[in-house]
């Protein structure tokens, strides 16, 4: 007999690990704020709350497998065919149902780095290999990423806004970038933060996908919309590309509560643009308040800000979780801030200028 136990593939020895963003540790005394893992801080509205209330009584029932109602309401509010839109648990549900119906073994994928860290875990449980671009003024740099492009590329994801710097691409930019890459190569335009983006020179993914039949347009309703504890997500793509969509995605993935939630959202999507133009307002605050004290902020479209910290990194977050906050450290490279209430904003904002990186 063998003691050595059953065989896994060997490509999960080395897959890093997701690291999601840590919950603040309850003291005596001193409130504690979430600013780690970019969620709305907003509790659901009142109307979506009590959609969600009525279809939990329901959950005995498979939920609808290819969430008809949550894609055939996306159709209508983006004015896409219904045919064209995916769903997926989260928008990282969806990237790596893109991933498993786009790459294997001996196929690249392409992004910037560091982005979102999601895309090497679910490349390499592919079985693909990443092509990692550094960013170039913490973003994409779009022109050494079509260089990159070989026959062995599959796959290339542009998420914009950028996270964890919160940076963008831009329309002629973005044009000229995906003029090069050749049409067989499925270009995904990560947009999980489309709803801040303020600039109008950011393109909305989905005129680039209209008459480019390699683009796949992908968003969630965890930001925005508040609904990050439900998971849903979803890909606007042309027809061949979203039924392999289907395809890669676990049956019955999306429960029947997040379906109803989703609908309900997009129904009160007026009310829920309201918060998103606050948090907008506040990010304005904060980044400007992190400008005055000194700190080399790049501009963000997101809902969260990029502090370039280095080795400084793991001090820094333990000053904020000592004051109260918790943030995002990504070691030896910097730290993603949420912003959040405007309470939370203030506490980690006393921290940042209080804190002073070496060099």
């Amino acid at each position: 007999m063998t003691t050595t136990g059953p065989r896994l593939r060997a490509v999960l020895d080395d897959i890093p690990a997701y690291v999601p963003g840590r919950a603040p540790a309850a003291r005596e005394g001193v409130r504690a704020y979430k600013l780690a893992s970019n969620e709305n801080p907003y509790p659901p509205l009142p109307s979506v709350l009590g959609v969600i209330e009525q279809a939990a009584q329901q959950i005995n029932r498979y939920p609808d497998m290819f969430a008809t109602g949550v894609a055939e309401a996306i159709a209508a509010k983006l004015g896409v065919p219904v045919e064209h839109v995916a769903t997926g648990t989260g928008s990282v549900g969806v990237c790596q149902q893109i991933v498993q119906a786009t790459a294997g073994e001996g196929d690249e994928v392409i992004y910037a780095w560091r982005s979102f860290e999601a895309y090497p875990i679910i490349v390499q449980i592919a079985g693909a290999a990443s092509v990692r671009v550094p960013l170039r003024d913490e973003t994409h740099d779009l022109e050494a990423m079509a260089d990159a492009v070989t026959d062995r590329t599959r796959l290339i994801f542009v998420c914009n806004p950028n996270n964890p710097t919160g940076t963008v691409v831009r329309r002629a930019e973005l044009e000229r970038f995906l003029d090069r890459v050749p049409a067989d190569v499925l270009v995904v335009l990560d947009e999980a933060y489309r709803e801040f983006v303020r600039d109008p020179e950011v393109p909305d993914g989905l005129d680039l996908y209209r008459d480019r039949p390699n683009v796949c347009v992908l968003r969630t309703f965890s930001k925005a919309y508040g609904l990050a504890g439900l998971r849903v997500g979803y890909a606007v793509a042309h027809e061949p590309v979203a039924v392999a969509l289907r395809k890669t995605a676990v049956p019955f993935g999306v429960n029947a509560v997040a379906q109803a939630a989703a609908v309900a959202s997009l129904d009160a999507e007026d009310e829920l643009l309201e918060r998103v133009e606050a948090l907008v307002k506040e990010r304005e605050r904060v980044r400007g308040a992190l400008l005055e004290q000194g700190w080399p902020v790049p501009p963000t479209e997101a809902n969260f800000v990029w502090l370039r910290l280095g080795e400084d990194t793991a001090a820094f977050a333990r000053a904020c979780e000592e004051a109260g906050v918790t943030v995002r450290p990504f070691a030896g490279e910097g730290a993603r801030v949420t912003v959040g209430e405007p309470e939370a904003n203030d506490v980690f904002l006393r921290v940042a200028a209080e804190f002073r990186p070496r060099g």
